[in-house]
């Protein structure tokens, strides 16, 4: 306990990712979503603040969350007119020790509304319509010409694909990773001791998580 308190608001938090980007024109992009990462041995009590409160909504801006647990904060961008767009704004994550006003760190997330889709989105939403070009030498008997029609570039390649088999084993594996007991711990498990992982191992792998989470979330 006393080792929590003398952190001067410098515990290290793991947040991912570093910067949300919200589209004007995509409205799926209008909800981000970011994962807070708690590998400590110790609850944690989180509040999310802003700069700029009026152009953003999080559900459940604040709560506990439990020892080596991760849980998703999700950020709506409610204010998308062209008089905001390209705006720094600043979301910031608060810990402090469950029970008590005791700042143990912070973290500030990025946000900026760009005009627009996502450059990988593009391809999707473009159609291009082909037409039959002249035809030359004997004339094409009548009822026979096929007609064109428009079609996106994103069916020929099968729309979006899910996430791979590999990124979901590689996050299963991460979190049975955290999920193991830590070593130093004085509770009982039946986990044999070569299991044990040591907090920066674990901080590690939920690292790792994070980034996979964020590979998911995304190819979904």
């Amino acid at each position: 306990m006393q080792r929590r308190l003398d952190l001067n608001g410098r515990l290290p938090l793991f947040v991912f990712p570093s910067t949300v980007t919200f589209y004007q024109d995509d409205q799926t992009s209008h909800k981000q979503v970011i994962t807070l990462y708690n590998p400590y041995e110790f609850p944690i009590s989180f509040q999310v603040l802003c700069n700029a409160p009026t152009r953003y909504i999080v559900l459940d801006p604040q709560g506990t969350l439990r020892s080596q647990c991760c849980l998703d904060i999700v950020v709506r961008h409610t204010d998308v007119r062209r008089e905001n767009l390209r705006a720094q704004d600043k979301l910031r994550i608060h810990v402090t020790e469950e029970g008590s006003q005791k700042v143990l760190g912070r973290k500030d997330i990025h946000a900026v509304l760009l005009p627009g889709v996502p450059e990988q989105n593009r391809a999707n939403t473009e159609v291009e319509t082909f037409q039959s070009l002249p035809a030359r030498g004997a004339p094409t008997q009548p009822g026979t010409q096929q007609q064109q029609h428009p079609y996106t570039i994103g069916a020929l390649h099968g729309g979006n694909q899910g996430p791979s088999v590999f990124i979901i084993v590689a996050a299963v594996v991460c979190l049975m990773a955290l999920l193991l007991p830590t070593e130093g711990e004085k509770k009982q498990t039946s986990i044999p001791p070569h299991f044990h992982l040591s907090t920066s191992v674990k901080i590690v792998f939920a690292y790792i998580l994070g980034l996979l989470t964020y590979a998911i979330l995304r190819v979904g």
